[in-house]
């Protein structure tokens, strides 16, 4: 009883902080309902950013993957933090100058609306097909497991997990076709806080426990039991290979962090550049310290279970929540986990009916669409989404290297051929319409050809960095044979251009603290 109603009371009042913060706001207006009024500070930024990016998919699948591959997975965290420094220097300016709502208004611009139509239908393909059924199915894996959802009902355990992904569908759903992007943002602030605390005590309660009242003792102890999971440095035929970082791996954060439209809106609805600044690098400084929440009880779970769940790894953190967490704590850690499910599902679906109404219905459907039309039509495209991911979800379950390996696997189809086009976009300006659709043609392809027809005995990692540079070439190949008619300028946007005080020296610290995590570790 205790766990549920600490469940819900936290669940209430991250839905009553969001109406209190919301209840005056304009929603009606395509700034107010897609962009938060632009009116978004830093921190606010930072913390919609970091829950739109952590959710079940990295609680349940990166916990399940360090349980089974050691720290080596931690790669997708730390280097996130170089990227968020790139995107703020370098990509940040370029949207910022021109007002931007969506990442293919920039494509429009510097090629054309075909090139643009075919990046936002690709977008809500891999929002659809890959990011939120994932989610989804992640977060039903913990509700389930906590709250017993199949024995309560009296159904079988997949029904339980179908039940749990149709709540938490509804719920997402609710908050972000009725409230926009000022809503899922107030909630992910909200529910940063409560994952932060949640998901530090899991680790915390765990060493406590292992050390007989010291945490300190408690992680001497997991490591001298299981120094090899301690490792950041992967092997070639381990799940994350080191040399990876040095190949598509940055390549993949770039685009997450930089050109990913739904973590950058966030900045879009920035009040000025500073707070632009401040949102990305304050990220920065969470993806430093989050693998204490996402990677460090997966570790702490092998010492206790050993290789008793390497057969259903994505089962092994709701299993160690439930062992170290005292019964006063899980309905709010369940809470907190349902928030971050709802936090990356709700933002997804506000990117893509932002994508969907401005970049596709505006553009091609309806061009005299009132502001009123095109954020009614944001919530039905939103509402449909939704169902379809549902639909969908079940289907990603008992993946062979884990839902969170799967998920990286099926980004790649999308990710790097939009990123090879919007860099060579940002940097090369010779680069013309016809040599982005080629680029996205030939990358689309060759991804799929050698990842899911033609098995390439190559991590996909490397894949992506080939890919990349083949995209590049044929770009530029077809550039020469049909070069851009002009050179593309970009517009003033309505955005105070001036830049935090700060940023450069936190910009500093970030890439510091990256390199010396990966020596510490590594030796």
């Amino acid at each position: 009883m205790l766990t549920v109603l600490t469940f819900v009371g936290f669940t209430l009042l991250v839905a009553f902080f969001s109406w209190y913060k919301l209840r005056n706001e304009n929603l009606k207006s395509r700034e107010g309902y897609f962009l938060g009024g632009r009116s978004l500070t830093g921190g606010v930024i930072a913390g919609s950013m970091i829950l739109t990016n952590i959710s079940t998919e990295h609680l349940i699948g990166m916990n399940g993957s360090a349980y089974k591959n050691g720290m080596i997975i931690i790669a997708w965290e730390v280097t996130s933090a170089v990227a968020l420094v790139i995107a703020t220097f370098y990509f940040l300016p370029i949207y910022m100058r021109m007002g931007l709502a969506t990442i293919p208004q920039y494509l429009a611009h510097r090629y054309d609306e075909t090139t643009k139509t075919i990046v936002s239908v690709l977008l809500m393909l891999s929002f659809v097909f890959t990011l939120l059924p994932i989610v989804l199915y992640t977060g039903a894996i913990n509700l389930e497991s906590i709250f017993n959802v199949s024995q309560v009902f009296e159904i079988s355990k997949s029904q339980g997990i179908w039940l749990s992904v149709l709540a938490i569908g509804v719920i997402g759903s609710v908050y972000a076709i009725f409230g926009g992007l000022k809503a899922v943002a107030y909630s992910d602030t909200l529910n940063a806080i409560g994952l932060v605390i949640g998901g530090l005590a899991v680790p915390a309660f765990a060493l406590w426990e292992i050390g007989d009242g010291s945490m300190a003792t408690g992680l001497t102890k997991v490591y001298e039991a299981v120094p090899q999971k301690f490792n950041v440095i992967g092997a070639e035929d381990s799940v994350l290979p080191f040399s990876t970082l040095f190949t598509g791996l940055m390549i993949n954060q770039l685009y997450f962090w930089g050109m990913n439209q739904t973590i950058i809106q966030r900045a879009f609805g920035a009040e000025n550049m500073a707070e632009a600044q401040k949102g990305l690098l304050f990220t920065g400084v969470f993806k430093i310290l989050i693998p204490l929440i996402i990677v460090l009880p997966g570790v702490i779970a092998f010492y206790y279970f050993g290789e008793e769940y390497f057969g259903e790894q994505d089962m092994i953190y709701p299993v160690l929540v439930k062992k170290v967490l005292p019964m006063s704590m899980i309905g709010f850690f369940a809470a907190v986990v349902l928030g971050a499910v709802l936090s990356t599902f709700n933002s997804v679906l506000n990117s893509a009916s932002t994508i969907f109404s401005l970049d596709i219905y505006k553009k091609i459907i309806h061009p005299n669409a009132t502001e009123f039309q095109l954020v009614k039509i944001g919530k039905l495209s939103a509402l449909v989404l939704a169902v379809v991911s549902i639909l969908i979800a079940p289907m990603v379950a008992n993946a062979p290297e884990g839902l969170y390996q799967l998920m990286q696997e099926l980004n790649g189809i999308f990710f790097i051929p939009i990123a090879s086009v919007l860099m060579a976009g940002f940097f090369w300006p010779k680069i013309s319409a016809a040599g982005a659709k080629a680029g996205l043609a030939v990358g689309l392809s060759f991804y799929l050809l050698t990842t899911f027809i033609i098995k390439v005995n190559l991590h996909f990692i490397h894949i992506w960095g080939i890919e990349f540079v083949l995209n590049l070439l044929v770009m530029y190949l077809v550039s020469l044979k049909f070069p851009p008619k002009e050179m593309v300028t970009l517009p003033p946007g309505p955005i105070n251009m001036e830049g935090w005080r700060y940023a450069k020296p936190l910009a500093v610290v970030l890439c510091v603290v990256t390199v010396l995590i990966y020596w510490f570790l590594g030796r």
